[in-house]
């Protein structure tokens, strides 16, 4: 029976579409089922596929939905117990499956796993080793830019970076898919978050290895629309998944948190950008959107509360 399929949204993602799909035809498991959501490109992206890889279920939307529709749509066409999601910008080693598929079999308490994303420039340095989210309301990759063989031990970590991490379909069941409101950038992050205060965990897991772009689809590091989204979205997953005495706990941190980023921002010649996207997530904290607090999840807020300040530490040795 087939256990994991591979979801992955495209938007214009020709340049980088094929070494990901023949990565995936050379896995060491068999018949794997791979479906592409593609986001309303305008290149070569769909044309590709239905060309080239006839094995391939593909999805085409008529405009461009943002990440959380396409991965959703996907997800819901999923019939195996897991799912992978994976960035258009990746070559998976042969591995890179059957690793992740093993390590969630094995955590029953597992929601997410996280493969080692290294840098497709240079493969010596780390891209992504599982994400961390501290209490000044920031979400950081572990291992960035450090060297990939510092990175060999599985741990468990806030939240899986969704470019390349395998999922339990049922528990999305439970806790609800991503959030379509963010339409990109730390959805991950807010998804693996209702998954925590449900009581499920994340791992890292350094066998599943996986080479990657980076910001293929925004186009650079820094820029107009990942900074107003960005900041957006920190704000409303703050309010969204803590309960308000969380929040009244957390605010020194939080405002600090926000204050240092706008001050970056602004040296980065994205000030304005910043500042819109705050307001605007502002405006998305509506009582109707926040994670209903329920008692018997008291123990996992406390948990992870403790783990936003230990991971204040975090961030000087990542």
């Amino acid at each position: 029976m087939q256990e994991v399929t591979v979801v992955i949204p495209n938007l214009n993602g020709a340049a980088y579409l094929r070494p990901c799909l023949e990565s995936l035809r050379r896995q060491t498991i068999d018949s794997l089922p791979v479906i592409v959501v593609d986001n309303g490109s305008e290149d070569e992206s769909v044309s590709i596929i239905r060309d080239e890889y006839p094995e391939v279920t593909l999805r085409v939307l008529e405009e461009n939905y943002g990440f959380c529709r396409a991965v959703n749509i996907g997800i819901q066409m999923t019939k195996t117990p897991y799912v992978i999601l994976l960035n258009n910008d990746t070559v998976c080693e042969p591995t890179f499956v059957e690793a992740l598929t093993e390590a969630i079999k094995k955590y029953p308490d597992s929601f997410s796993c996280a493969s080692k994303m290294i840098q497709m420039q240079d493969p010596g340095r780390m891209d992504n080793g599982g994400d961390y989210y501290c209490a000044l309301g920031w979400a950081f990759a572990w291992g960035k830019n450090r060297p990939a063989g510092d990175y060999c031990r599985r741990r468990k970590i806030f939240s899986a970076c969704a470019g390349a991490a395998i999922y339990r379909r049922d528990v999305f069941d439970e806790i609800g898919l991503f959030d379509e409101v963010h339409f990109a950038y730390l959805e991950d992050v807010d998804v693996a978050y209702r998954a925590r205060i449900a009581g499920y965990r994340n791992y890292y897991i350094p066998e599943a290895v996986v080479r990657h772009v980076g910001s293929a689809t925004s186009g650079s590091v820094y820029n107009e629309f990942k900074t107003k989204y960005s900041s957006r979205n920190s704000v409303y997953l703050v309010y969204k998944n803590m309960p308000c005495l969380q929040l009244l706990l957390n605010l020194p941190f939080l405002l600090a948190g926000f204050a240092i980023k706008m001050i970056f921002f602004l040296k980065k010649g994205y000030g304005r950008e910043y500042i819109t996207g705050l307001w605007k997530g502002i405006r998305l904290c509506d009582r109707s959107k926040k994670v209903k607090f329920q008692k018997k999840n008291l123990g996992h807020y406390l948990r992870i509360q403790c783990e936003l300040w230990g991971n204040l530490a975090r961030l000087g040795r990542r």
